[in-house]
């Protein structure tokens, strides 16, 4: 199954951050398909902290949403995260955007993402690598949720 990912870290050396967790996703024996440049974003909806770096990356898996779920925590968590407050200051975050097609929502999971059409944080490296993408509840394309976004917080792409 493919699968796209945000990844996010606001502490220590985000950049190194974003690479470990790569290199820990391949480990995994996830491919990385394709991914984003490196962008510097401003916090939103969180307490007061330093900016992000955000990055998208499409994978493909061969286990299904859920397990996916689960080795996402584990990288989180082997890189040093503690789950304490939400939206506090992480060494790293990694979210399910889309999963194909699919549709899921449980407790521990809701794939698509909640709120990605409403953060460019997402958007904008989303756009980068699969404009053409089609949210699968809202049914319009990620370059189309990008224009149509009310979000002024402020990206800025880093590195290619």
């Amino acid at each position: 199954m493919r699968f796209f990912l945000c990844l996010g870290s606001n502490i220590e050396d985000r950049g190194k951050n974003l690479e470990k967790a790569r290199t820990l996703i391949k480990e995994k024996g996830i491919k990385i398909l394709k991914k984003s440049s490196i962008y510097e974003t401003e916090p939103v909806d969180s307490l007061p902290q330093p900016w992000f770096y955000n990055q998208v990356i499409k994978v493909s898996a061969g286990i299904n949403p859920i397990d996916l779920l689960t080795v996402i925590k584990q990288i989180e968590r082997r890189m040093g995260r503690k789950l304490t407050t939400p939206r506090e200051p992480r060494i790293i975050d990694i979210d399910i955007l889309l999963a194909e097609k699919t549709v899921v929502q449980t407790e521990k999971l809701e794939i698509p993402h909640p709120r990605m059409e409403r953060r460019n944080f997402v958007l904008t490296p989303f756009k980068e690598i699969s404009p053409d993408t089609t949210h699968p509840i809202l049914r319009t394309k990620i370059k189309d949720l990008w224009i149509k976004s009310k979000d002024r917080s402020i990206v800025k792409k880093i590195k290619k």
